[in-house]
């Protein structure tokens, strides 16, 4: 589906949600139309709420920290599940890197 590409060091870089897509919750997860494309993306439970924090610009160690305090999870597979969500957001054209 998307291809994994590296993201730079946590907490280095700031993303936010771009403009460009319909979203939609259903039950415990949502979908997401990327409006260029007409692609349709799904996430789950934890990309929901990556997804609802990016609607504000954030840096990777603030959704880190938000993920750590809300799910039982080590921080080293936090760290590596959040950047592989926000590399495929990125590729996906869903989310952007604010300057």
């Amino acid at each position: 589906m998307i291809t994994n590409i590296k993201v730079s060091k946590i907490g280095a870089t700031t993303y936010k949600a771009s403009s460009n897509h319909l979203y939609s919750k259903i039950a415990e997860e949502a979908v997401i139309l990327e409006l260029n494309s007409g692609v349709y993306y799904g996430l789950n439970e934890v990309g929901v709420d990556i997804w609802k924090w990016l609607q504000q610009p954030q840096t990777e160690e603030k959704i880190l920290n938000l993920l750590l305090a809300e799910y039982e999870v080590t921080s080293e597979q936090a760290r590596e599940d959040l950047q592989s969500v926000l590399a495929q957001l990125l590729e996906a054209g869903l989310i952007e890197i604010v300057e």
